[in-house]
């Protein structure tokens, strides 16, 4: 399953269409609090995510999840911006890959498909939960 994270509903539906055309099943989130919302209950395989969405952007998201020691699913940051800070900030929070809008459909493809062969996108499909006799440090 791919998280498409962003504040524009039709490149939500775009984003998912396109994906779902290619054989993969998607889900969706409207910005960053819905996406740690949907994060706290499925692990989807990548997640397509936004930077410039109300409430909670993208970088918010990832440093979210870093700070309370959630692993991100292997994450495509795909935005409009495009500067070289912004794009070294989303690598420096965890994000696999950064795509600027507009994109071609086929560089999408690839690169969510690259995501996909990342080994955090074949761990378990369930939400990080330790049990009883685990130590997390």
């Amino acid at each position: 399953m791919v998280l498409v994270v962003d504040d524009d509903e039709h490149i939500r539906a775009l984003l998912r269409t396109r994906l779902e055309l290619d054989g993969l099943t998607t889900t969706s989130a409207n910005d960053g609090i819905e996406a740690l919302a949907q994060l706290a209950t499925s692990r989807p395989a990548a997640m397509l995510l936004d930077v410039s969405m109300p409430r909670m952007d993208g970088f918010q998201l990832l440093e979210t999840l870093r700070n309370t020691r959630r692993t991100p699913p292997p994450t495509l940051m795909l935005t409009a911006r495009n500067a070289a800070d912004d794009v070294r900030r989303a690598i420096a929070l965890g994000a696999k890959d950064y795509l600027a809008k507009p994109f071609n459909d086929q560089l999408l493809l690839r690169r969510v498909r690259r995501l996909l062969r990342t080994p955090a996108a074949v761990a378990p499909q369930t939400p990080e939960r330790p049990s009883g006799d685990e130590l997390f440090l």
